[in-house]
């Protein structure tokens, strides 16, 4: 076995999701999922099938968010992972329950838009993803002034009262 590392590749502002299925009906229900729950979103899905034809299936409704899906799915190449690149003004937390419930979907790596890398097994049978990668480790731990600026944040944005 060998250990690799992959860098994703995007923009530093795009959001991704990084996740495991088992089927090759993902990539269809994936973005039905996606559009019915944001429907002016903008994303580009790719699927990593890992048995017949072995494709890179994709789908999505923005060009430059499905070429990142791709590429980066081949990149990590990892059986029946799929990636999600989220266009401008989209962001995890508004479709990741809805990617969750996806009957094919078995489990997320990762949302973020953070640097990340996805740490690969490659056997002589294939790659599998370990787990990822997703940021910078922290510098320390909160203070109350970090507390007041996080609950002011999430105000602003809209995401608590």
């Amino acid at each position: 076995m060998e250990l690799k590392t992959v860098r994703i590749e995007k923009p530093d502002d795009v959001n991704f999701i990084l996740g495991q299925s088992h089927f090759i009906k993902t990539v269809e229900d994936l973005h039905e999922a996606l559009v019915q729950t944001v429907p002016a979103i903008r994303f580009g899905v790719a699927f990593c099938e890992s048995s017949g034809a072995r494709l890179v299936r994709w789908s999505g409704t923005d060009e430059a968010m499905i070429e990142l899906a791709r590429r980066n799915a081949l990149a990590v190449g990892a059986g029946h992972c799929f990636f999600i690149f989220l266009g401008p003004g989209s962001y995890p937390i508004n479709v990741l329950n809805t990617i969750k419930m996806v009957p094919e979907v078995c489990r997320i790596f990762c949302a973020t838009a953070n640097p990340a890398e996805v740490l690969i097994a490659e056997t002589e049978q294939g790659r599998a993803i370990l787990g990822v990668v997703d940021g910078q480790p922290p510098l320390g731990v909160e203070d109350s002034s970090g507390q007041t600026w996080r609950k002011g944040f999430l105000r602003q944005i809209g995401y608590k009262l």
